[in-house]
């Protein structure tokens, strides 16, 4: 008689549940499974740590990463974004000080083909460089963040040069 009872009971909760669920928008789910992973993960992390397996906490930490978003940008983006920064910054097309606004020289073409993440020595085909191109301008694009105006503006000068470089 109790396994009925037990059972109704956890049919009933699983139930309710289902129905709340059911009723929840989309994005409060999302954000809701991303915290519970990104806490998930961690704690996970931790544990192997605790129990002397750092080999398996550098995934787990790694993934729990990827979850985060900062600004409408992962943590892998935005690591790509700072390989960016320094390959315009080493070329002297970038700074972070506004009083060096003078940042219009031109760029060369191995210097275009880096900042799209371009093999020079692979046969490119335009559809490729425009794929590489809108990759990176959905991270850097001024709609996302007007402070990437000019880091913008410099991806654009790349793509033209590269697509000039290819026909």
């Amino acid at each position: 008689m109790n396994i009925i009872i037990y059972t109704l009971v956890i049919l009933t909760i699983f139930y309710l549940l289902l129905k709340k669920f059911s009723t929840i928008s989309s994005k409060k789910i999302s954000k809701s499974m991303r915290i519970m992973l990104i806490i998930g993960l961690f704690l996970l992390a931790i544990f192997f740590a605790i129990a002397g397996r750092f080999i398996l906490t550098l995934p787990l930490t790694l993934a729990s990463l990827a979850l985060l978003k900062l600004k409408g940008l992962s943590i892998f983006q935005l690591i790509s974004l700072y390989r960016l920064l320094q390959t315009l910054r080493k070329s002297g097309r970038f700074s972070f000080n506004n009083s060096g606004s003078n940042n219009v020289s031109s760029i060369s073409v191995s210097e275009a083909y880096k900042i799209l993440n371009l093999d020079e020595k692979k046969k490119i085909t335009k559809a490729d460089v425009n794929k590489a191109y809108i990759k990176i301008q959905k991270k850097i694009h001024p709609d996302v963040s007007p402070e990437t105006s000019k880091l913008s503006s410099i991806v654009n000068e790349a793509k033209d040069i590269v697509l000039r470089d290819i026909s």
